[in-house]
């Protein structure tokens, strides 16, 4: 299976940015894209998910950053098992990096993640397509 990567962005108006990235000629996956989040597709294994900011702010502690003034992401890596992102996230911690968030499993995805040195959060799930909740 090849690693995927979800560039997670806040964003203040869902439907001005799905227009200005539908207008540079993106499309998004209507499975997960709804009024808190738009899943644009990039590239077979690239995805950006634009995300309101409050919805973003759940997904950290720490402020959301502008972007107009300063960059920040939280970057998400697929994994192929729950063992893997347990793997991974073991490793991160061995080398100096911290668990801000315990493991979260939702039965059909699991995810777990690590902070770097620098404080760049690196979100690691795995996720069964067949059990994925049916679109809407």
């Amino acid at each position: 299976m090849a690693r995927k990567i979800f560039v997670n962005l806040p964003i203040k108006d869902m439907e001005r940015s799905k227009a200005f990235f539908a207008a540079l000629g993106f499309s998004f996956n209507p499975q997960f894209t709804n009024e808190q989040g738009a899943c644009m597709v990039i590239s077979e294994d690239i995805f950006a998910m634009l995300l309101v900011e409050p919805f973003f702010q759940t997904f950290t502690k720490k402020p959301v950053a502008d972007a107009r003034k300063s960059t920040e992401v939280l970057v998400c890596l697929s994994c192929d098992s729950r063992a893997e992102v347990d793997a991974l996230v073991k490793k991160a911690l061995a080398a100096g990096g911290t668990a801000p968030n315990a493991p979260q499993d939702h039965g059909f995805m699991y995810g777990h993640g690590f902070e770097d040195p620098d404080g760049h959060v690196w979100e690691l799930v795995w996720m069964d397509p067949n059990a994925a909740p049916p679109q809407a």
